[in-house]
């Protein structure tokens, strides 16, 4: 329940808005924000006492298939509504939406009068995490960067050439190219400029190397402010998109022929006042805190693979010889590696995690981050794996990740680090969905197959 103070602020500058409509949202299990327009009287009311929102966005995938093989909610269960909770310091006006206000919500399960986190609400999941940062004695800092395709496509033209040969925003592979990036300049300016007034601001924006595709850096923050922002950031590029007749995808990997879209996560933990990773007297300039953090990523981060891997089409980046790396290597300012040390400035040091694809659930993949290497420096470990040199030298007899959705989820259900991070009923439930997502895939039949057996076999 946000403070008598808090809420009192937010609610006298949303009455000194025009207009009577709020604007809320929360979080699925993939990520993807689902919401609602609330009228000023029942948004009053719901910041004080919350809302009812159907738990169905926990009980379905993407395309709004109810899944069988749950059990914390289902049809078993009738998807009653669960409470959601308005944070009051997310709140943002949609410049593009009239300038409306707007808030993130999260679950929460009300026991005996008193609120307690629902478990499969990845952003509660990350709250679990943070909470343990805190008794650490740290505080996370991340920023999120994004590589996206964009396409001179709509809802409905998408629709009609079903799934096959979108046309890219612009042809060919032009990397860092002010000619593209004129090209759609419009579109570049409104991301830019929009995104900074939705407080979700830009500190890059470029084209990358493939047609049409862009990489946006957001400006890094405390970590439960850079998920939001990475949440945001993907919903509000396809509203200002839309604008331009420009879809953009986060998907994985949407063709064979280029490079796959990244999710890159970059962390470092503060006591508050200073960058705790930076030491100029340690090793590479790494404090020994940065050091277990690392060792931690490097022991345990593959273990919660499906919260930063989630889709089927997650593993089609993992192509050897391309830009996504497949081992959990680290290295120094070495971009093939999983984890790039950025051994800097007091201010700038930090780490690269470059596992992640833009398919991201972003509250789930910081929550992974951050548990991996909070892991470490619980466990004191030790960095004793060397760092790798140019493609991937001394990375040779490290095992490769795993190369299918199916096979992380097993290694994820199985793990005892998962369930102590993130509990018990989040990772039964989210194992269960990634199961469902699978067995939809197996039972598509695709052009691939018909291209390569109608004819011949």
């Amino acid at each position: 329940m946000p403070s008598p103070a808090a809420a009192s602020e937010v609610l006298a500058a949303v009455r000194k808005s025009p207009g009577n409509r709020v604007k809320v949202a929360v979080s699925d299990i993939d990520g993807i924000l689902r919401g609602k327009y609330l009228h000023k009287d029942k948004f009053e009311a719901a910041l004080e006492g919350g809302f009812g929102f159907c738990d169905v966005v926990f009980g379905w995938d993407c395309h709004d298939q109810c899944y069988d093989n749950t059990t914390y909610t289902g049809w078993h269960k009738g998807f009653p509504d669960a409470l959601a909770r308005i944070d009051p310091g997310t709140h943002r006006k949609v410049p593009w939406d009239d300038n409306v206000d707007f808030f993130v919500g999260e679950f929460v399960v009300r026991e005996n009068g008193r609120d307690k986190p629902y478990p499969l609400d990845g952003r509660q999941v990350l709250r679990r995490v943070l909470a343990r940062a805190a008794k650490l004695g740290v505080v996370p800092m991340c920023g999120l960067e994004f590589e996206f395709f964009n396409f001179s496509e709509t809802p409905q033209s998408w629709a009609a050439k079903q799934g096959v040969d979108p046309t890219p925003l612009t042809p060919g592979m032009f990397g860092y190219s002010l000619l593209r990036a004129n090209h759609s300049r419009d579109y570049f300016k409104a991301l830019f400029e929009e995104m900074a007034a939705f407080g979700v601001p830009i500190e890059g924006l470029h084209t990358e190397t493939g047609p049409g595709v862009f990489e946006a850096a957001i400006v890094f923050s405390e970590a439960l402010e850079a998920a939001d922002r990475g949440a945001l950031f993907k919903t509000g590029a396809k509203e200002i998109g839309a604008r331009f007749g420009i879809m953009p995808s986060f998907m994985a990997k949407w063709s064979a022929q280029y490079p796959g879209c990244s999710g890159h996560c970059h962390q470092s933990l503060s006591d508050g006042r200073k960058n705790l990773f930076h030491d100029p007297k340690g090793r590479n300039a790494m404090s020994k805190l940065f050091e277990s953090y690392l060792a931690g990523q490097l022991a345990t981060l593959l273990e919660f693979a499906p919260m930063f891997w989630p889709t089927i089409n997650s593993y089609k980046r993992l192509v050897d010889g391309f830009w996504a790396p497949v081992k959990p290597t680290w290295g120094l300012d070495n971009r093939t590696a999983s984890f790039r040390v950025i051994a800097g400035s007091p201010k700038s040091t930090r780490l690269e995690t470059r596992c992640p694809g833009a398919d991201i659930n972003c509250y789930l993949a910081v929550a992974a981050c951050l548990a991996a290497g909070l892991d470490g420096i619980e466990r004191k470990l030790a960095l004793t794996a060397p760092p790798i040199e140019g493609t991937n030298r001394g990375a040779e007899t490290i095992p490769r990740a795993p190369r299918t959705l199916g096979e992380t989820t097993r290694i994820f259900r199985a793990s005892e680090r998962a369930r102590d991070w993130f509990g018990d009923e989040f990772v039964d439930h989210f194992a269960a969905t990634r199961e469902w997502e699978c067995r939809q895939w197996q039972d598509a039949v695709t052009d691939w197959e018909r291209k390569r057996y109608f004819e011949i076999i």
